[in-house]
């Protein structure tokens, strides 16, 4: 592959609930240089809403001295996003995963957020350690509108 096909970032911010949005909107203005479809941003921006929320929530405990990094890498139409925290870690992961499983039922979450990211991505991965925290491995192949028309 050549360099030209490959471009990468790497964000880091605090664990704070209004750098949800900040994070969404970065990680779409960098796929923007793919010419993405409505669709397909509005799918990534969900997955990393959803991922980052979870790094809040559950990493941290909303403990806003936490870090999330995000890394987005383009290898020709396809975005890589990594989303981690060093946060509590996954208990029991295969549960974690289950459709509607909570562990936070009293903040009314709907413990959807692992299924929304494996349905909105091409590729979904999920590894965490206890104590040592969650990294979320996620790929999309971009249709994107240029071909749509050719």
């Amino acid at each position: 592959m050549s360099e030209s096909s490959r471009n990468f970032m790497t964000l880091q911010f605090a664990a704070k609930s209004e750098n949800e949005s900040f994070a969404r909107v970065t990680v779409a203005a960098f796929v923007s240089q793919l010419d993405p479809t409505m669709d397909e941003i509005t799918d990534l921006k969900t997955v990393v809403s959803e991922a980052v929320t979870n790094c809040i929530i559950h990493g941290y405990d909303s403990d806003p001295n936490g870090i999330i990094t995000i890394t987005a890498e383009i290898e020709e139409d396809t975005i890589l996003l990594t989303i981690e925290d060093k946060g509590r870690g996954i208990e029991d992961l295969e549960l974690a995963q289950q459709p509607l499983y909570t562990s936070k039922p009293e903040l009314e979450r709907s413990g959807m957020g692992f299924t929304i990211m494996e349905n909105f991505m091409d590729e979904f991965g999920v590894t965490s350690e206890m104590g040592r925290g969650t990294m979320i491995r996620m790929k999309k192949r971009i249709e994107s509108k240029k071909a749509l028309y050719n």
